[in-house]
C-alpha cells in the first residue's frame, strides 16, 4: 500500500508538472566521469545494478558519490538541489527503489520527454551513458525524507556546535557522537523506500575519526546540510 501511495503521488505530480513546466529541456547534459564504476555492458538494464545488495557496498557508495556530481551538472536545475523539486518538477524522491521506477526513470534518462513539440527533458541516455545514468538513480533514491531530517534539527545542531568546539581543542566523546549520529540517521528514512537514507547524520558519522580534523569535516557537513534544510 505504501508503493502504491508513492506511484499516486508521482505520476500525479508528473502529469501537472507536464502541464506546467517551461524551458525544462534547455539544459545541456554534461558528461561525467564513471571509469570507477563496474561496466555493465551496452544494452540498457531494466534494474539498478549498483545498489548494495547487487554490487556490495563500496560500488554503492562510490555510485552515490559519482551520481550525486552527475545529479548536480544535470539535474539540479530543474529536480532541485538535494532532489527537493520546488514545483516545476517531478520529485524524484518519490521514485521508487524497485522494478517500477527503475523502468520510468531509464525510459525518461534515455529519451527524454516532448509535449506537443517542446522538448520539457532532454535525452540524456546517448550522452552520458548507462553508467552515468544509474549512478544518478542511485544518488536519488537515497535522498532522505527532509521532514525527518528537519525534526532532527535541533539535536544535529548542538552535535554540531559540539563537533565544532572539539575541532579547535574543547572536551568531547567523538565515539558517543558517531554513535549518537549514527542512531539519528538510522532514524531517518528515504521517500524511495531504499533502505539507507544518506543524510547529513549517516554523513557526518562516517566522517569521524580520532582526529580535529574530522571533527571540523563532521561540524561542516551538519552546517550545510543544516543550512540547505532551512
Amino acid at each position: 500500500m505504501k508503493t502504491s501511495r508513492k506511484t499516486s503521488i508521482f505520476a500525479a505530480g508528473f502529469i501537472v508538472v507536464a502541464a506546467l513546466a517551461h524551458a525544462h529541456g534547455d539544459v545541456a547534459p554534461q558528461p561525467i566521469n564513471t571509469d570507477a564504476l563496474p561496466d555493465v555492458g551496452d544494452e540498457w538494464l531494466g534494474e539498478n545494478p549498483y545498489r548494495a545488495e547487487a554490487a556490495g557496498d563500496e560500488v554503492w557508495l562510490k555510485a552515490v558519490e559519482i551520481g550525486s556530481s552527475g545529479y548536480n551538472q544535470n539535474c539540479a536545475r530543474c529536480h532541485g538541489l538535494g532532489v527537493i523539486s520546488g514545483g516545476l518538477a517531478p520529485d524524484l524522491r518519490f521514485l521508487e527503489a524497485e522494478e517500477y521506477g527503475d523502468e520510468w526513470f531509464v525510459e525518461r534518462f534515455q529519451h527524454g520527454y516532448t509535449q506537443n513539440g517542446t522538448t520539457k527533458m532532454p535525452a540524456f541516455g546517448e550522452i552520458l551513458g548507462q553508467k552515468a545514468g544509474w549512478a544518478i538513480r542511485t544518488y536519488i533514491e537515497t535522498r532522505p525524507d527532509d521532514v525527518m531530517v528537519t525534526d532532527q534539527a535541533p539535536r544535529l545542531m548542538e552535535l554540531r556546535d559540539l563537533l565544532m568546539s572539539m575541532s579547535t581543542g574543547g572536551d568531547g566523546d567523538a565515539a558517543a557522537i558517531q554513535t549518537e549520529l549514527n542512531e539519528i540517521a538510522s532514524s531517518i528514512e528515504t521517500l524511495s523506500g531504499a533502505p539507507v537514507a544518506v543524510s547529513i547524520a549517516w554523513e557526518a558519522a562516517r566522517s569521524i575519526s580520532d582526529t580535529p580534523e574530522s571533527y571540523k569535516h563532521a561540524g561542516e557537513i551538519l552546517t550545510v546540510g543544516l543550512s540547505a534544510a532551512h
